[in-house]
């Protein structure tokens, strides 16, 4: 016994099933298409179609008619709300049957936006949401949509197996119709059947044709439904956008404070150190200097090594926060450092016809300068190159190696936190990086001018 997970998981798949699923898969996709599942659901969906169709488009036509028609009152107000909270159920039951048999994913739309408590809030948040006019919409223009698709689907469907399998069933004609077969043409002298074998043989093989082409029929069909849903029953663009800038917001904060972190840690455990161990040591010496002065400036000369290593602590720490070198120079000359204090030799390319902003340069060097740390404590790699470009409005960085490959960007390795914060400035993230290598990991950010 075997169990599959995925889509349809939980599922129990026989010895028998898994034969024939084998036997299917090694056909090519337009001879197993009749008999694949999707084309099945797909079929289904194209069925299920029309008395849905039917019903919404029944209800929102009715509910709009009557609601408009008692605008002149009160009542025509709330009648349009019910029909607009209606339309939207409609499209919560949509989205369901479209994940089911098409494998769309939806998320939900936003929910109505209740500013005002009781029912007249309720009444005019609905009638302001657009997500719910959106919703009527589909309700209107899935019917004729429907009825369409029903009506090619199904004579399709149904010509396909019906010719297909004429060899099978074309008997009924002689023994219980008093004919030969299909009638192609008749009038009161003559008369065409396919009755003998050869027509037997070529109806089938032009039923094999329609059965075969029907589900790309069906699944382009089926296409159209998919926009409809997508563009009319899910989330608005404006709200999409809100969302993910909410989320990069909060991908920003917790980077600036995890960032306030590390800077807060670097001094506390660097150069604040260092500099209360050197004040201690200069109050030593003072005590000595009267008494001991030998020692006294032995301590100082270690109080001197001390400050050159509290200095050099702090300019790393400063080039940590921003590079003076990227503000004064420029990314080449930047990344050029970095690249410098590499452990495997790199090679620097930057071709841009001017600077970008400061934010987009700083994002740009820090990244490159992390992707370059990670190949010298991982990659194993005997060189490295980093590539900078300029494509229409994007910046892409590019940094190659030929080590030992094996880079994931998924769970919580820094090349996902990496990406998190190229993605708060609608950047992307691309790791190709197979098992043996080589790497390229490539980032693409926006292009903002200074």
């Amino acid at each position: 016994m075997a169990t599959r997970y995925g889509q349809g998981y939980g599922e129990w798949v026989g010895p028998a099933l898994q034969g024939a699923r084998g036997w299917t898969h090694r056909l090519p996709a337009a001879l197993r298409a009749p008999v694949e599942g999707r084309s099945w659901k797909e079929f289904c969906y194209l069925l299920l179609s029309l008395p849905i169709g039917i019903m919404m488009f029944t209800y929102s036509v009715t509910m709009l008619s009557l609601g408009a028609g008692l605008l002149v009152t009160f009542v025509g107000i709330p009648l349009l709300a019910a029909a607009l909270a209606g339309c939207r159920g409609f499209g919560a039951l949509e989205r369901v049957r479209a994940r089911a048999l098409l494998g769309l994913e939806v998320a939900d739309p936003e929910p109505v936006p209740v500013r005002r408590g009781g029912p007249m809030g309720w009444v005019w948040a609905v009638l302001k949401s657009g997500t719910s006019w959106r919703h009527m919409l589909y309700t209107v223009v899935q019917f004729p949509w429907a009825t369409f698709s029903f009506c090619v689907g199904v004579s399709l469907w149904a010509t396909g197996w019906a010719l297909l399998t004429y060899p099978l069933w074309f008997w009924v004609f002689p023994v219980y119709a008093g004919q030969g077969g299909i009638q192609l043409y008749g009038d009161g002298t003559h008369h065409i059947y396919l009755d003998n074998p050869f027509e037997i043989t070529v109806t089938a093989l032009v039923g094999l044709l329609f059965t075969l082409a029907t589900p790309w029929i069906v699944r382009g069909l089926t296409t159209v439904d998919r926009l409809l849903v997508l563009g009319l029953l899910g989330p608005s663009r404006l709200a999409t956008r809100v969302v993910e800038l909410e989320s990069d917001r909060g991908v920003v904060v917790d980077t600036a404070a995890a960032d306030l972190r590390r800077i807060e840690r670097d001094l506390h455990d660097g150069a604040q150190a260092r500099l209360v161990a050197l004040a201690m040591d200069l109050g030593l010496a003072k005590e000595k200097l009267a008494e001991d002065p030998q020692a006294a400036a032995r301590m100082v000369g270690e109080a001197h090594g001390e400050v050159k290593t509290a200095l050099q602590e702090l300019r790393d720490l400063a080039r940590g926060i921003h590079p003076a070198v990227l503000t004064d120079r420029g990314l080449d000359a930047a990344l050029s450092a970095v690249a410098s204090r590499c452990t495997v030799p790199v090679q620097v390319d930057v071709d841009l016809p001017s600077r970008p902003a400061p934010a987009i340069e700083g994002i740009a060097y820090f990244t490159v300068s992390e992707l370059l740390q990670n190949v010298s404590k991982h990659a194993r790699a005997s060189r490295a190159s980093v590539d900078v470009w300029r494509v229409d409005d994007r910046l892409l960085l590019q940094v190659s190696d030929d080590g030992v490959g094996g880079a994931d960007a998924s769970g919580g390795s820094g090349l996902a936190g990496l990406a998190g914060r190229l993605d708060a400035v609608d950047g992307i993230l691309v790791v190709d990086s197979p098992a043996g290598g080589p790497t390229r990991i490539t980032a693409e950010l926006p292009w903002r001018s200074v």
